[in-house]
């Protein structure tokens, strides 16, 4: 019962609550990020996506560490949960910066996510970590594709994104060494296509 709560109290952080990041924001020192309109829409559609993937982040490990069975994976999942909230406090912050709003449709990818992340735990410990170490590989590239994407003079979220990067490389390395197995192809094909669908959507609404 009490991981449960925890579970819904973090759903509900996350999709209603103004979130606080434990780390100060990337900055590039000295560098002030000046865009004319397009590039502001640009960053923003960018920033909204990333956003997105931070709330389902969010929703991912609080299922994953509900169906574990092992304390020491939970904690491992709900520390990995609060560094994403980093993430999330930082991608929130920059779109109101560039006064944008976040993705219209967050209780679905939250909703989605959750789901996801409780059918990989339920599967057992070593496929739910295949499930982090996949779903971060693809979000590496993702945030990859982003910092070619952004407008050269937005440092502000170049940084952010660049952090980001580095963050969920650490979270794959970490749920491999945990034991995570190798999803199949197909899995890792149908988690490349529900990716494209949530960012290409999320870009606009």
């Amino acid at each position: 019962m009490d991981a449960f709560l925890g579970a819904a109290d973090s759903a509900l952080r996350t999709l209603f609550a103004r979130p606080r990041a434990a780390r100060a924001c990337p900055v590039v020192p000295a560098d002030d990020t000046q865009l004319d309109a397009a590039q502001r829409r640009q960053s923003a559609a960018l920033m909204r996506v990333n956003h997105v993937g931070e709330v389902c982040a969010q929703a991912l490990y609080s299922a994953q560490a509900l169906a574990t069975p092992n304390a020491a994976l939970r904690r491992q999942f709900l520390d990995a949960s609060r560094e994403e909230t980093d993430h999330l406090a930082w991608t929130q912050a920059r779109l109101d910066e560039l006064g944008a709003r976040p993705s219209l449709l967050n209780p679905l990818w939250y909703a989605g996510a959750f789901g996801l992340g409780l059918l990989a735990g339920r599967l057992g410990d070593p496929v739910s970590l295949g499930f982090v170490v996949e779903t971060e590989r693809q979000v590496e590239a993702h945030l990859q594709s982003h910092l070619e994407r952004l407008p050269a003079a937005d440092h502000a979220s170049r940084a952010i994104v660049a952090q980001m990067k580095e963050d969920e490389v650490a979270h794959a390395r970490i749920a491999q060494q945990a034991g995570a197995v190798e999803l199949p192809l197909p899995a890792r094909l149908l988690m490349k296509m529900a990716a494209k669908v949530m960012t290409t959507t999320a870009h606009y609404i």
